[in-house]
């Protein structure tokens, strides 16, 4: 079944508040069709119909499913840099065939951009922070309540998302300082997602120029100028500025903030504080993560001001040091002479050492036994000939088959193929028995856990699945972003 409403319409006094109960309808309503995505900076970025009415679950289920088939839920969180619904509506048909019928399968959609992230103390006395993210919480909550009438069981729910809804992950893990709230009984996050993570105040400046932009007044009464402003007018505004001080726009704008509560604090300090929910974790990233977002640098120049317009805050010194740990790399096709070194700098900062640092500390504090990290390493000759072999999440075809994503005749269809039921086997495996190998495809080399200290993944690729070290050089290369986190995240 999809497009169930699983909160009210987030409009007029219900914009920029916490998500609320759907209300009460008598009669059957019809659960045939997907229904619009949300709203948010990427408007007309490949997706349909987006509203501001738009908070809808689906629910793939195998038909002979009964209120006592008690099955893994594996509830689906898409990305889109906080900025829209990017991932929108996967089909879970396909994995919940290849599962035996043996899994469920849930997807949502979640408020973003200014209608998902604005923030203010303006916005913390007259409405809420994070909405997007309560969204998220909002849907899980419904799983609990709901997901036993389609044949789930409420505690055997595995929470998965990509890019951002990877970020998403972590921010589930380290809500309310890690309070176990139950919702989950294991995490996917793929291709973590840590861009800056400000407090309130520093974000002041974007809610002054959003409310400027929509010709309202910053005092006492901005909020409900805000909820009377029509959505053209509001999605006139919801675009990317650059950061104070900076000249170009940042790659990622309207984001989570720490809120106190739901966020209480940098996500790289609750980690390393042990202030999550600790539950078995899979995750993992791609070869070329930094190539689909870093600027075409051409000189030395261009890359350390692509850094800044980023990353602000950090300090000459901290230039120095990623200038020196990222010189001059070869050159990739069809892009400028410091696009490389841009690239691999963002990748590592923004994806692949968050990843990586979750699985560190899942392995710490929980368990080492119960972590598994891999590196996709499946090539692309059509990426490969724009300069990104393996790009950001480019493992989801694999993950729910490539007609599941609308990838029409991408590798996953043709030379890429036998990589498809190698990857989705060790997925369905992981939601089933919070375990990737006990149904992982025949043939396949068995998962071995992260471990303890630097780590061991698996590396996927086609004629090469194994598992591999992290790395020296990764290694070092994250201890010092995670040595930025404090000037990176603000």
């Amino acid at each position: 079944m999809v497009g169930m409403r699983f909160a009210a319409p987030p409009v007029g006094d219900l914009r920029f508040r916490a998500p609320r109960d759907p209300p009460r309808t008598n009669g059957t309503q019809s659960a045939a069709q997907f229904r619009a995505t949300c709203l948010g900076s990427y408007v007309g970025f490949g997706l349909e119909d987006p509203q501001e009415d738009c908070l809808f679950v689906n629910v793939f289920t195998p038909s002979n499913a009964t209120t006592n088939s008690k099955l893994p839920v594996w509830f689906y969180i898409q990305g889109g840099g906080y900025s829209g619904n990017t991932n929108a509506n996967y089909n879970g048909t396909e994995v919940v065939m290849k599962s035996g019928y043996g899994v469920i399968l849930v997807n949502m959609n979640y408020r973003v951009g200014a209608f998902g992230f604005l923030a203010s103390e303006k916005v913390r006395r007259d409405g809420d922070l994070n909405v997007g993210l309560l969204d998220q919480r909002k849907a899980m909550q419904w799983v609990q309540k709901y997901i036993h009438l389609f044949g789930g069981d409420p505690n055997h729910v595995v929470i998965h998302g990509a890019s951002a809804g990877a970020g998403s992950i972590a921010y589930h893990l380290t809500a309310y300082n890690g309070r176990n709230e139950n919702l989950f009984a294991g995490a996917i996050s793929e291709s973590t997602f840590f861009p800056t993570h400000r407090t309130v105040p520093e974000m002041e400046f974007q809610f002054a120029r959003f409310a400027h932009n929509v010709s309202c007044p910053n005092d006492a009464n901005v909020m409900p100028c805000l909820r009377s402003k029509d959505l053209a007018t509001l999605q006139s505004a919801d675009y990317y500025q650059p950061f104070p001080g900076r000249q170009n726009a940042p790659d990622w704008y309207f984001l989570p903030v720490v809120d106190g509560t739901f966020s209480p604090d940098l996500l790289y300090n609750l980690l390393a504080q042990g202030r999550f929910v600790k539950v078995p974790l899979l995750t993992g990233h791609d070869t070329d993560e930094g190539n689909g977002f870093a600027a075409n640098a051409a000189t030395n120049a261009d890359f350390l001001s692509f850094l800044l317009d980023n990353y602000p805050n950090l300090t000459p010194a901290q230039i120095g040091r990623i200038n020196a740990t990222y010189p001059l790399l070869p050159p990739l096709p069809l892009h400028a002479e410091w696009f490389p070194s841009a690239a691999a700098a963002y990748g590592d900062s923004t994806f692949k050492c968050p990843s990586n640092y979750l699985a560190s500390t899942m392995s710490a504090y929980f368990s080492p036994n119960r972590v598994w990290n891999y590196h996709y390493n499946v090539l692309d000759l059509t990426d490969q000939a724009f300069g990104s072999a393996v790009p950001h999440t480019a493992e989801t075809p694999a993950i729910f088959g490539p007609g599941s994503v609308d990838c029409g005749d991408c590798s996953y269809t043709t030379y890429n193929a036998p990589i498809v039921p190698v990857v989705m086997s060790y997925f369905i495996s992981f939601v089933r028995d919070l375990d990737p190998n006990p149904g992982r495809l025949e043939g396949s080399p068995y998962w071995g856990s992260f471990g303890r200290g630097a780590g061991r993944r698996l590396r996927v690729e086609i004629n090469g699945t194994g598992m591999e070290g992290v790395g020296e050089d990764q290694r070092r290369k994250c201890e010092m972003w995670r040595g930025f986190a404090q000037t990176m995240e603000q």
